[in-house]
């Protein structure tokens, strides 16, 4: 059974770095609630939302029953004048206090949130492709796994994008299911393709009429958020099942994150979002996998 494996994140809560995401809701919250549907583990979510001291942020998890995965981590990887290495020696010196094992790198734009982002050039390309192996191979020696995150509106989103990357260099990947899809990447012809560079897994279920809209440029990716483009597991587009059955079958032994990116617009009626996980969570369970 993978439930052992199973993670939470905060995002699924609405809980987001994108200043003015919405409305914030805090750990006292969350982390029981996360603990309440049957979760055993969460990633950090954004500076802020848990202590930044080390120690006290993996005894806030601890004492919800909660150990730490890891979390997302969005830098500027693509200017050579700025060298991402002392920032991610100082997140790294932070991981293995709270004893967490993955380094979720983004390739950040440099810009706002998710809506927009440059094109680069290939010297700039060549930067990117540098630092992600630089920063793999520093977070290896540490005893933590970075893996690049290709995230909407950063500067790995679409499939050349991603192609371009597992040819360029040897950083492992997040296997993101909705990110991917509405970049334009199959996740589950990529989970077949390159199963040995996937090493960690966010599982997210997508309205294929959103992502498609996102991707013609119809609809920015935060008002597509808002509007329920993600879904729980097993009821949008992506064959969840599929993807986990080929990875296990690989040898995957990763955490599988669950997010359903979630913006509120005010204080939650009713249970709020913890719904949506509760139901991802039950989809996992009857898979029986």
């Amino acid at each position: 059974m993978i439930m052992d494996r199973v993670a939470g994140a905060p995002i699924s809560w609405g809980v987001c770095e994108v200043p003015g995401w919405g409305h914030q809701l805090g750990p006292e919250q969350v982390l029981p609630q996360m603990r309440a549907v049957g979760l055993v583990a969460t990633e950090f979510g954004p500076e802020g939302f848990l202590p930044r001291d080390p120690d006290a942020k993996a005894e806030t998890l601890r004492a919800h029953g909660l150990s730490a995965v890891g979390g997302f981590v969005p830098m500027l990887l693509h200017d050579s004048a700025s060298d991402p290495l002392p920032a991610v020696d100082r997140e790294l010196d932070g991981f293995v206090t709270a004893g967490a094992g993955t380094l979720v790198l983004a390739a950040v734009s440099g810009l706002d949130g998710y809506d927009t982002r440059p094109e680069l050039d290939e010297a700039a390309w060549h930067t990117l492709l540098r630092n992600v192996d630089r920063i793999a191979e520093r977070a290896r020696r540490r005893g933590v796994n970075a893996v690049l995150h290709p995230h909407v509106g950063t500067m790995v989103e679409s499939r050349t994008d991603v192609e371009r990357v597992l040819s360029g260099s040897t950083v492992p990947l997040c296997l993101d299911t909705g990110h991917l899809l509405i970049g334009g990447t199959d996740p589950v012809e990529l989970a077949k393709a390159v199963p040995d560079r996937v090493t960690h897994t966010h599982l997210k279920d997508v309205d294929v009429a959103f992502a498609d809209r996102v991707r013609a440029g119809e609809i920015s990716y935060t008002d597509a958020v808002r509007d329920g483009m993600y879904r729980p597991l097993g009821a949008g587009d992506i064959d969840i099942a599929a993807i986990i059955t080929v990875l296990e079958a690989s040898g995957y032994r990763g955490w599988y994150t669950m997010e359903q990116d979630t913006v509120l617009t005010g204080t939650p009626t009713g249970e709020g979002p913890v719904a949506d996980v509760r139901a991802s969570v039950e989809y996992l369970r009857g898979l029986g996998l």
